[in-house]
């Protein structure tokens, strides 16, 4: 523990300890993760310096969070990954862009932060492959939202790789909360005494020394630093020690103090100093010739040792630059910014130039206004949004033309929602009112008032609000009016509307003229939307077949904007084929473009449709990817293909579990489409079960809902329960809701559910009839578990009909079949049926074992057995490929596999 001594650490061996413990894990292959935090001036940075030099054997990155760079886009990421640019060639294609493009280095689309997180984890991974690397994150809590997003991202996704992530702060911020952390408190009583009595001039009165140990409450640097600010006798009488002000206040006054001595040329090179981010020695030296200051006089008078020049510029402590910048005159710090705006070249830095122009600007000016305008979109090119916002928000401010002004505050406001500062959003349409905006104007900003309604959560406020937003821009962009119509239709349908506001939405929609020329396919989609709640599945099914024709080939721009509504109406046409399709193509789009945080719900219904067919191992493995991507980019989702899967595998205790959690998160967030689905899950579960009763008043209360797609796929579930449960009535309405929402569909599907539900209720001589039909049509279809249930239902017949011989080749059909699939509950209740029936059948287990695949290292087996590499798998997963191949190793020995090759014989699959 010499070096502790050395840096001015003292007492501080167990936090060193934890450091020398996060060292040695990555020495040995492992990650590690930290999050240092504690009060200004506790000693975070001196623990770093402390983890720097305890690591020459480790590739050291650093950076530092700037508060004057917290709207500059990816700032402090860039800081880090400027010593790796040359390893971008490395990376796969999409994530190489990604970084490049965010990196100012090249144009393109912007990326989604988490494809930029992606990317830097691919980063760190591939350089880790030559040693350890040690990632040091000073003031983290100034890191721009964009980095921190990342950093966050890829700190939750390492695992095998040689690399620690070390973060200082002065508090958790959301981006890096769960993360393990080391909470850095102050100095106890004896080491206070001690670190004191090595930095004051002269020996103190035991009465005093406790009094400013007390007052200390110790905080190493006010112990070090407040010293410097009383004279001797000031100390020996304890005069110095009556002030009240806070702690770090009381800090910032003690540089502040040291700097009102220096004198005035270096007052101004420690402003200058504190005003630019980059610590850019040449930047700084240009900006403090160009206000008169010499170099050669800066440093003959030098600056007391609060500020060193090398290869960066640096303050001793961060409190000295924000105590520098706070205290300095307005005028002061406009003219210095002015200086660092003139010296700073707007081809290289256009952006930081205009930052600088901006707080050097105390008046309206339309010209930085309009040069903050195009900082914008170049950081929105770069995926910046947050800084986008930023910029334009300064940009309102400094508009003189109110028009102008309302117009950026509008264009401000939409970048601010797309940000997630929804209170910005709203105060900047206030400022837009205030201008009297024009009427096209005012019909956007009432867009942008949906659209701040809609991203505030599943809630009733949306729809009515985007509906009025269509209506007004009918006049002046009928093609914005229609997305807008589009978008309520959405709302209503997936949120938390009433049946009453969705057929408001729908009938508007019918009311407007048809669009000029050839429709587009949106256009088909709006009417067919809006025919389907306003006349019914059976007159809309024409009209929606249309539509899904048009959406199957939609060019992937459209698809990034509308694949929502195309996934949305593909089950109401009653086509499995295509309805996988268009989800799974749908998917890889998404996945292709980086939407991560979209990507999640495009695998959700690619996951509920696979498990539709029965490939459980497959939607096992997409419901994992949709989670894991949801936690990441914290998407509040609910676990749609889980909840389903685990109702058809038909084990209770975790099924039911499940189904209880998921109806409280969804209910509680207004995700009607969340609580319609668990309540289906749980008729299917109780049905498997032979609890009929259960399933009856869990499908009702799926139907009960207004939702379009999941209170029609419930129908088979509510008549075959009331049916066992001697509600034939209550079947009777529910088989007429499903002939009526089937008719017109004529696909194998539709029907041969519908000849299914039909025989439930049918007398005898129709429903052998029906039942044959049923299995007939489902046999031609991908929907292997609802075939297995109409031989179990057929079977069931024939029995309790005597026909036992028939009876026992149905149920010996379905029992296979449940048990190939994995459908226990169903599997068990064949197989009392075959004992009731005279046959003796054997009650076949699969009890989980340790060996068995995690969901997880099934999706990652999968994906391998189909030729993918590991950097490939671990683009799909979000895994670096380091952590593909740790996996990978797991799956081997579970599997007793030795080769890449031998996978695809050794995993489960479908028959």
């Amino acid at each position: 523990m010499a070096f502790l001594e050395h840096v001015g650490l003292v007492g501080r061996e167990a936090e060193c300890t934890v450091l020398e413990h996060l060292l040695a894990g990555v020495r040995t292959g492992e990650s590690r993760v930290l999050v240092v935090h504690g009060d200004p001036g506790v000693g975070k940075t001196a623990l770093l310096a402390y983890l720097r030099n305890s690591a020459t054997d480790l590739r050291v990155l650093t950076a530092a969070g700037v508060e004057s760079e917290l709207e500059l886009a990816f700032a402090t990421l860039h800081q880090l990954c400027v010593p790796l640019l040359d390893r971008l060639t490395g990376l796969p294609t999409p994530q190489r862009d990604a970084l490049e493009t965010v990196f100012g280095m090249r144009s393109g689309n912007p990326p989604e932060p988490f494809l930029v997180g992606l990317a830097v984890l691919s980063l760190l991974s591939e350089v880790s492959d030559s040693g350890p690397v040690l990632c040091v994150i000073d003031d983290a809590q100034w890191m721009d939202r964009a980095s921190a997003q990342v950093l966050g991202f890829v700190a939750r996704r390492l695992l095998a790789e040689s690399v620690a992530l070390v973060f200082a702060t002065r508090h958790r911020a959301q981006d890096l909360l769960g993360l393990p952390e080391l909470e850095v408190t102050g100095l106890g009583e004896t080491d206070s005494r001690a670190l004191l009595d090595s930095a004051s001039p002269t020996r103190l009165d035991h009465h005093i020394r406790d009094r400013i140990v007390a007052e200390a409450k110790g905080n190493p640097l006010a112990l070090l630093e407040l010293p410097h600010e009383r004279s001797v006798t000031q100390l020996a009488g304890g005069f110095g020690l009556l002030d009240t002000d806070t702690l770090p206040n009381r800090i910032e006054q003690s540089f502040l103090t040291r700097i009102e001595q220096l004198p005035g040329e270096s007052r101004l090179l420690l402003l200058i100093a504190a005003a630019e981010p980059v610590g850019d020695p040449a930047l700084v030296w240009r900006a403090a010739e160009r206000l008169g200051v010499s170099p050669a006089a800066a440093l003959d008078d030098e600056t007391d040792g609060l500020l060193s020049f090398d290869v960066r510029v640096t303050f001793r402590h961060p409190l000295v630059r924000s105590a520098v910048y706070r205290a300095a005159a307005e005028e002061d710090r406009r003219a210095v910014h002015l200086a660092l705006a003139e010296v700073t070249d707007p081809r290289v830095d256009p952006d930081r130039r205009a930052w600088h122009l901006a707080s050097a600007t105390a008046e309206p000016d339309e010209n930085v206004a309009a040069t903050l305008a195009r900082s914008s979109d170049r950081a929105q090119a770069r995926g910046g949004l947050a800084a986008a916002a930023a910029f334009l928000q300064r940009s309102v401010a400094l508009t003189t033309d109110p028009a102008r002004r309302a117009e950026r505050a509008v264009d401000a406001a939409n970048a601010s929602v797309r940000a997630g500062d929804l209170d910005a959003a709203r105060r900047l349409l206030e400022i837009a009112e205030l201008d009297e905006p024009s009427e096209l104007l005012s019909a956007r900003a009432q867009l942008v008032r949906g659209r701040i309604a809609h991203a505030a959560g599943f809630n009733d406020e949306a729809p009515p609000i985007l509906l009025a937003a269509a209506r007004q821009l009918e006049p002046f962009d009928m093609d914005l009016a229609r997305e807008t119509y589009l978008l309520a239709w959405g709302a209503a349908a997936w949120g938390a509307a009433d049946a009453e506001s969705l057929r408001a939405i729908s009938a508007a929609i019918r009311e407007l003229p048809p669009p000029q020329g050839n429709p587009r396919p949106i256009d088909l989609v709006l009417a067919s939307c809006a025919l389907l709640v306003t006349d019914g599945r059976g007159t809309a099914i024409t009209a929606l077949r249309r539509a899904m024709t048009a959406l199957v080939d939609l060019p992937v721009p459209d698809l990034l904007k509308w694949g929502w509504a195309a996934c949305g109406l593909s089950p109401a046409v009653w086509d499995e084929q295509v309805m996988i399709a268009t989800y799974a193509r749908a998917a890889e789009v998404v996945r292709t473009a980086g939407i991560l945080t979209e990507l999640p719900i495009y695998l959700a219904s690619l996951g509920a449709a696979t498990t539709l067919v029965g490939d459980f191992a497959t939607a096992a493995g997409i419901a994992a990817e949709s989670e894991s991507i949801a936690a990441a980019t914290g998407i509040p989702l609910a676990p749609y293909t889980t909840v389903i899967l685990t109702a058809m595998q038909g084990t209770e205790v975790e099924a039911a579990a499940l189904i209880t959690a998921t109806i409280e998160q969804t209910a509680a967030d207004g995700q009607l489409t969340g609580v319609t689905t668990a309540h289906w899950a749980a008729a299917i579960l109780y049905n498997g079960l032979a609890r009929y009763e259960e399933a009856l008043s869990a499908a009702q209360a799926s139907t009960r809902i207004a939702q379009l797609v999941v209170s029609v796929w419930v129908l088979p579930e509510l008549i075959e329960a009331a049916v066992r449960a001697g509600e034939n009535e209550v079947a009777r309405g529910a088989l007429d809701r499903l002939v009526e929402a089937a008719a017109g569909a004529e696909t194998d599907w539709a029907l041969g559910i519908s000849a299914r539900c039909q025989a439930l209720l049918a007398d005898d001589s129709d429903a052998d009839e029906h039942y044959r039909a049923a299995i007939e049509r489902l046999g031609r279809t991908l929907l292997r578990p609802e075939l297995a249930r109409a031989h179990l239902l057929y079977g069931e017949w024939l029995r309790r009909r005597s026909r036992r011989v028939d009876a026992r080749e149905q149920l010996r059909t379905a029992y296979e079949m449940f048990v190939s699939i994995g459908m226990k509950a169903f599997a068990e209740r064949a197989r009392r049926e075959l004992l009731a029936s005279g046959e003796k059948v054997r009650k076949r287990t699969d009890e989980a074992t340790d060996d068995e695949l995690t969901p997880q290292e099934q999706q990652i087996a999968l994906l391998v057995s189909e030729g993918l590499s590991n950097p490939e798998v671990g683009a799909r997963l979000f895994l670096s490929p380091r952590t593909v191949e740790w996996h990978l190793r797991k799956i081997f020995t579970k599997l007793s596999v030795t080769s890449r090759r031998q996978l695809r014989g050794a995993l489960p699959h479908n028959q």
